[in-house]
């Protein structure tokens, strides 16, 4: 299944490297990435395969939200076609 995972903060070193260690770690597979960094803000996009994770997405998800506090990030994921939904009006 499709997913997109966004990261957001301040930026510092091993943001790209926390995030996918973590999802190596769980089996998720990264499609597309994009970052960016605007003045001191860091934000991320990532188009990631989650079918081969043996966590189920709402497991998923809580972990990848209590890695991103545990590094000073707003990392979320959402089904892909969630977020196609919510950002094309």
């Amino acid at each position: 299944m499709r997913a997109v995972v966004t990261v957001t903060g301040t930026d510092r070193r091993g943001i790209i490297a926390k995030v996918s260690g973590f999802l190596f770690e769980h089996n998720v597979n990264i499609e597309d990435i994009s970052q960016t960094i605007l003045g001191d803000q860091f934000a991320m996009i990532m188009m990631v395969d989650t079918s081969e994770s043996r966590e189920d997405f709402a497991a998923l998800s809580l972990a990848l939200s209590q890695m991103g506090e545990k590094i000073g990030m707003t990392v979320r994921i959402q089904h892909a076609d969630i977020f196609d939904a919510m950002h094309n009006v």
